[in-house]
């Protein structure tokens, strides 16, 4: 398994669509943070809306986003490189010219994208972090960070099998009078919301084999002078507890 992991890392090293850089390598020099404003001229030559998906594991979603949508721009966002490695393998043996990697922890957004620069995000599936809101990638802390590197009014998703997560957000949203276009508990149960049901993670195919309920949201992103945190209880996701191979779907 080390071995294999070593593979990866330095395939990474070498794939032309994967960028990395660690929190002790940003400076003025750096290479990779000096794409910020320049995505588009330096790497994707041109002029097409810039994508991210945060938390992109294996990348399965940013290339599948990449090949539905060739007229935009896709940057998958994760700091595990061994599982990013997937999607960078499959969109570097395509050919694919509208799809990037980018490996740095999510909390450095604004060291590599500029004000503006970014069109909309995509948060597929992420850990809901139940016990720290800090954490949470659609977190008042986050946003605060999104509204950095988005143009006004840019679309956010959020794709979840998380009560939990979807509880916290839709309530984060509705106290920062957000603009919600979409909001459902049980997306494949909606005949609307195509984009959002034409791509399906290796962890969607989990959750809903195993008998659970994808929850959806998409607003815009008004930037906002100040945000509220969300202070309501909120029950725990119990399959959660018991580790990700055990479900529990009595709190669906």
């Amino acid at each position: 398994m080390a071995k294999n992991k070593l593979a990866k890392f330095a395939d990474m090293e070498r794939f032309s669509n994967v960028f990395q850089c660690g929190a002790r390598e940003i400076d003025d020099t750096n290479e990779v943070a000096q794409m910020a404003g320049h995505w588009r001229e330096r790497y994707f030559h041109n002029d097409n809306p810039i994508v991210l998906e945060l938390g992109c594991g294996r990348g399965e979603y940013t290339v599948g986003l990449a090949r539905q949508y060739p007229d935009k721009n896709f940057i998958g966002i994760d700091i595990k490189g061994a599982r990013m490695w997937a999607g960078a393998k499959e969109a570097e043996l395509a050919g694919m010219t509208n799809v990037a990697f980018l490996r740095i922890n999510i909390e450095m957004l604004t060291s590599f994208f500029a004000q503006d620069e970014v069109d909309e995000i995509w948060i597929t599936f992420c850990d809901p972090q139940m016990k720290k809101a800090t954490k949470r990638l659609t977190s008042t802390y986050f946003m605060a960070r999104y509204e950095q590197v988005m143009r006004e009014g840019g679309l956010i998703h959020l794709k979840t099998d998380s009560p939990f997560l979807y509880t916290y957000t839709r309530e984060m949203l509705r106290l920062n009078d957000y603009r919600v276009e979409a909001d459902t508990d049980d997306l494949y149960a909606q005949p609307h919301y195509a984009d959002a049901k034409a791509l399906q993670t290796h962890y969607e195919h989990q959750w809903l084999d195993r008998g659970l309920t994808i929850k959806y949201l998409r607003w815009h992103l008004d930037k906002k002078t100040s945000k509220q945190e969300p202070t309501i209880e909120i029950e725990k996701d119990t399959y959660r507890s018991y580790g990700r191979n055990y479900v529990s779907t009595t709190n669906n």
